[in-house]
């Protein structure tokens, strides 16, 4: 069985099947693309995204730690296509391959510094959005080792990308080949 948040769910289908969107096609059938549709929508979360790496530079939060929220945030999400793109950025920014593999289980490891673990656990936490008593747990103990404005800054990196994930989930947008 999958994560909790996905058991239950039959919205998307699995598998590596392409969706190909035709003019021949019943509009019914054809994916609308978000981003397309409402470009000014899509540069404005563009624009938040850009504000949200100046706070998190800004509060001391690298481009590794963002990235490696952006990838298990992807994770958690199922998205494709972001998974994509912040792995890549992820390596660019200096990530290991080695801890990039084991992201996933990254409780169960020592590659991860304080820092990471507070901003994982975070972002996992914005993300799954868990029972209250949970989610005060889960800020408590990230408050412990980030500052308000690094915690601002985790999950603000966590929200938007939250957001990217979902406008390619909807969209369908197809992996790079």
């Amino acid at each position: 069985m999958g994560p909790p948040h996905r058991q239950a769910s039959n919205l998307r289908p699995t598998g590596s099947r392409p969706f190909v969107t035709t003019d021949s096609q019943p509009r019914t059938a054809r994916r609308v693309f978000l981003d397309k549709e409402d470009p000014a929508l899509f540069r404005a979360l563009n624009g938040l995204a850009l504000k949200v790496k100046e706070a998190a530079e800004a509060a001391g939060i690298g481009a590794e730690l963002s990235e490696l929220i952006k990838v298990r945030v992807s994770q958690l999400n199922g998205c494709a296509y972001c998974l994509d793109v912040h792995t890549e950025e992820a390596l660019a920014a200096g990530v290991a391959a080695r801890r990039l593999s084991v992201l996933p289980a990254w409780r169960d490891t020592d590659l991860f510094s304080e820092q990471e673990r507070a901003g994982l656990a975070l972002a996992e936490s914005a993300t799954l959005l868990p029972p209250s008593e949970v989610l005060d747990e889960e800020h408590s103990k990230a408050r412990k080792v980030l500052s308000d404005a690094e915690f601002s800054a985790v999950n603000w990196i966590a929200i938007t990308i939250g957001a990217f994930n979902r406008i390619s989930i909807i969209s369908r947008h197809p992996v790079r080949q």
